[in-house]
C-alpha cells in the first residue's frame, strides 16, 4: 500500500513538474477570438496557425484559441487588440472600415470574378497596402483570409435574373453599399441582427437572405428557405490581424514565426474554405433547389448594380477602386 502511494504521488509530482516546465516555456500568449464557430473552416486554419507558432518558436509563444465570438463582436475585439488586452482576431472588411477606410472597396457587388482574381489583387501591392495602413490603428495586418462569396435564398421563388428579385424582403448586414446594391436589383432590403434571421424568415418577416454556402447549410437555413441561387454578388474576405502594441514586443525571430505562420495558414484556409463550401452546395442541393447562374445571366446581375459604383466611388477613393478594377482586369489578361 505503501509502495502504491508513493508511486502515485511520485506520478502527481512529475505531471505537475511537467505542467510548471511547460508554463514556463511560453514566454508570450497569443489569445485569439473569432466570431465564427469551431467547425468553421476560420477556426480549423487557427488551429493550424497555433501548431505552426507553438512549434516554431519552440514552445516561447502560447496560442489559446477563442471562437463563436467568446471574446466579444469583431469591433469589440478589435478595439481590445488596440488596447493590448487582446492580442489576435481576425474579422471580415466590413467591420474594419471605420477604422481604415479603404476596406470599402471590398463590399462593392461583382468585384473579384473568381476566388483567384481576388487573390491575385489581396495579395498583390494594393491588397498589402492597405493591411499596412492598419498599423496607424494600432493594428498589424497579417494575411488575407477567406469568408467566401455571398449567396441569396428565399421563400418565394427560383432567382434566375433581377426581375425575379423585385419585391422580395431580402435581409443583408447593416452596410450602405450592400443595401444600395439589393435596392438597384428591385429587392426590399431589410437589415438586421444576424441573430434574429432564422426566426425572421420562419415567421415570414423576410423572404429571404445572403450568406456564404457554409453558413445557408451549418445554420439550417433550408428548413425556411426553399431557393438559392449562386448571385457570387459580394465577395468577403477575413484579415487576420494582431495587436501592434503585443507584436512589437515580440523578438524580431519570433515575429518572422508568426508573419510566416499566417502566410501559410492562409492558403490552408482558402483551400480549406473553397472545398467545405464546394461540399455544402452539394449537400444544399439535396434539400433546396438551387439555381447555377450562367455568365449571361450574372451579367445582367452585374450591370443591374453599376450605379452602386458611382454612388460610392468618391466615399472609397476613386484612385483606390480604379486600381482594384485594373488589377483584376490585369489577372484575366493573364488567364
Amino acid at each position: 500500500m505503501r509502495k502504491k502511494l508513493m508511486i502515485n504521488l511520485s506520478l502527481v509530482l512529475l505531471l505537475l513538474l511537467t505542467f510548471s516546465v511547460t508554463s514556463l516555456a511560453a514566454e508570450y500568449t497569443i489569445n485569439a477570438g473569432i466570431g465564427l464557430n469551431d467547425k468553421s473552416a476560420q477556426y480549423m486554419s487557427l488551429e493550424y496557425f497555433k501548431k505552426l507558432v507553438e512549434e516554431r518558436s519552440d514552445g516561447k509563444i502560447e496560442v489559446n484559441l477563442y471562437h463563436s465570438s467568446q471574446l466579444g463582436d469583431d469591433r469589440e475585439m478589435m478595439e481590445a487588440l488596440q488596447m493590448g488586452t487582446q492580442q489576435m482576431t481576425c474579422p471580415s472588411t466590413a467591420p474594419i472600415a471605420p477604422f481604415v477606410n479603404g476596406f470599402k472597396v471590398f463590399d462593392l457587388p461583382f468585384l473579384f470574378p473568381t476566388h483567384e482574381a481576388a487573390d491575385y489583387v489581396l495579395d498583390g501591392p494594393v491588397g498589402q497596402n492597405l493591411l499596412k495602413q492598419l498599423e496607424d490603428e494600432g493594428l498589424v495586418g497579417l494575411a488575407y483570409w477567406e469568408n467566401g462569396y455571398r449567396q441569396l435564398t428565399n421563400s418565394k421563388r427560383p432567382v434566375e435574373s433581377p426581375e425575379d428579385v423585385k419585391g422580395l424582403k431580402v435581409r443583408t448586414m447593416e452596410n450602405p453599399m450592400h443595401l444600395a446594391a439589393w435596392k438597384e436589383m428591385g429587392a426590399n432590403p431589410t437589415p438586421m441582427a444576424f441573430g434574429e434571421l432564422f426566426s425572421a424568415m420562419q415567421q415570414g418577416v423576410v423572404d429571404g437572405q445572403e450568406n456564404p454556402w457554409g453558413t445557408i447549410y451549418l445554420q439550417n437555413f433550408f428548413e425556411v428557405q426553399d431557393y438559392t441561387t449562386d448571385t457570387g454578388h459580394v465577395y468577403s474576405p477575413f484579415v487576420l490581424m494582431m495587436s501592434k502594441q503585443f507584436y512589437d514586443k515580440l523578438p524580431t525571430d519570433l515575429q518572422q514565426v508568426v508573419k510566416v505562420a499566417a502566410i501559410e495558414a492562409k492558403h490552408h484556409n482558402r483551400k480549406t474554405n473553397r472545398a467545405m463550401n464546394a461540399e455544402y452546395l452539394n449537400k444544399l442541393k439535396d434539400v433546396m433547389e438551387v439555381t447555377i447562374l450562367t455568365p449571361e445571366q450574372k451579367a445582367e446581375f452585374q450591370k443591374a448594380v453599376q450605379p452602386v459604383y458611382d454612388q460610392f466611388k468618391d466615399e472609397i477613393g476613386a484612385e483606390l477602386v480604379e486600381s482594384v478594377q485594373q488589377q483584376v482586369e490585369e489577372f484575366q489578361a493573364q488567364q
